[in-house]
């Protein structure tokens, strides 16, 4: 063996993905057509296969529920729902699929909250939501004070992706103190969206706040991203070994 044999640069072994010890994602936006996520049937059945291929056996798909954009219901979540199992049943899918939403906070949304109107939710009537990602919303902690007195768990999507929340030590304290339910993506541990936002979702799941895992997955993109999530071989490996109220769903 040559010298120059020492100097080339051995090739990267990554492991293959597995999430078979998270059980199920609760976080994705499988519906085609009604959001930003898959627009079509086909590309929604190319990516339930890819998900059951990375050994997950249950999905719950969220679709975005947007007062200015994406005005789904409850009825239209539930119709989509039902062309996609009958599709995935066709393929020979064996995911076992399910739907709740992703909910925006804003006024609309907490009127709906007070009038009691059906909520789609998952689980033990946790309730996933959402924020803008730059400003905090005004009502952001009155919004979870009705929620948890109409007696939903709700579930604030991606935290690590706040700007706001990322700078606000005393808001991350306050959140965290009251035990708000924390999901991170799994994409935000490749460094899919920024690096600080990587170190953050670290950060809050090394304190322990952060309850869900999920993919957010919408297009074909984002899987061959999460693909590349063993290369975080330290944080991946500590994760799998995490408990997840996942497995439970």
């Amino acid at each position: 063996m040559s010298w120059l044999d020492f100097l080339k640069k051995k090739p990267e072994v990554v492991e293959e993905l597995d999430l078979s010890w998270l059980g199920a994602d609760m976080h994705s936006h499988l519906i085609p057509g009604i959001d930003d996520g898959s627009k079509t049937m086909e590309e929604s059945l190319h990516l339930l296969q890819r998900m059951e291929g990375f050994g997950l056996k249950k999905v719950i798909t969220t679709p975005h529920i947007m007062s200015e954009y994406y005005r789904n219901t409850p009825e239209i979540i539930k119709l989509g729902l039902e062309d996609l199992r009958k599709a995935a049943k066709a393929a020979n899918i064996q995911l076992e699929i399910d739907a709740a939403a992703e909910y925006y906070m804003d006024e609309i949304f907490l009127e709906k909250v007070k009038d009691g109107e059906e909520l789609l939710t998952f689980g033990d009537k946790y309730i996933l939501v959402e924020t803008g990602f730059i400003n905090k919303p005004q009502m952001l902690l009155d919004i979870i004070f009705h929620l948890e007195m109409a007696g939903y768990k709700p579930v604030l999507a991606h935290p690590e992706r706040y700007q706001y929340l990322l700078v606000d030590k005393k808001l991350q304290e306050e959140l965290i103190e009251r035990r708000l339910i924390f999901q991170v993506n799994l994409l935000s541990l490749t460094g899919f969206y920024s690096r600080p936002v990587k170190d953050f979702g670290e950060m809050l799941i090394d304190s322990g706040a952060v309850t869900f895992l999920g993919t957010d997955c919408h297009n074909p993109r984002y899987l061959d991203m999460l693909a590349t999530l063993p290369k975080n071989q330290k944080f991946y490996s500590k994760i799998k070994e995490m408990n997840w109220v996942n497995s439970q769903l």
